[in-house]
């Protein structure tokens, strides 16, 4: 019975997902189809669709914008979903770039939501990396303190070692293959972390 509630709602969620995304390329005037941040976000709403605590979804509206990124799960924790399709060849290493605008909306996303997180889809490891709001202003911090100054943009790497907690880290300024900050997180931390 709960096989065939958890399929009828991530049919449910499938179907409010390409509404959601349809009238709004429609609202803008854009050929309507399936994108690749629509999979992957797909890949993530799912898993957080299974929880036994998921109650429900929607847009994440901050300013009475709709952020593409961002979703609201149970009406009071906020998810930003960013993807990266493969590592780079050098260092094996999902690379996660937050333009100014995107650390932006973060930042109003975390001061209206007290539960913000980030979940970053690592497609080819089929992996996804969550963390808080909180540790990715620990990031910036670091890479900040190390190159000595306000950035606009951030880099957030993401590594998947085998048989290993996943790494998520900034590079240091100025310095090959040294990272300014790493954390481990727990490959089976998502998507129960939103929750706690």
């Amino acid at each position: 019975m709960l096989e065939g509630l958890l399929a009828a709602l991530r049919e449910v969620i499938a179907k409010i997902y390409r509404i959601r995304h349809w009238a709004v390329k429609q609202q803008l005037g854009d050929d309507v189809h399936i994108d690749d941040d629509h999979l992957y976000h797909g890949a993530a709403l799912i898993q957080i669709a299974e929880s036994l605590r998921f109650t429900a979804i929607n847009s994440l509206k901050i300013a009475k914008r709709v952020l593409g990124m961002g979703y609201l799960i149970n009406d009071d924790v906020a998810v930003y979903l960013k993807y990266a399709s493969e590592p780079n060849e050098a260092h094996e290493e999902y690379v996660f770039t937050f333009a100014e605008g995107h650390l932006s909306d973060l930042e109003k996303t975390a001061h209206k939501y007290e539960k913000t997180f980030i979940a970053l889809v690592c497609v080819q490891e089929r992996e996804i990396c969550c963390i808080s709001y909180a540790q990715l202003m620990e990031l910036k911090a670091a890479r900040e303190k190390s190159s000595g100054q306000k950035e606009g943009v951030l880099a957030v790497l993401v590594t998947a070692p085998k048989k290993k907690q996943l790494r998520v880290g900034v590079n240091a300024a100025h310095q090959k293959n040294n990272y300014a900050k790493v954390m481990k997180v727990a490959r089976n931390a998502f998507p129960e972390v939103i929750f706690e």
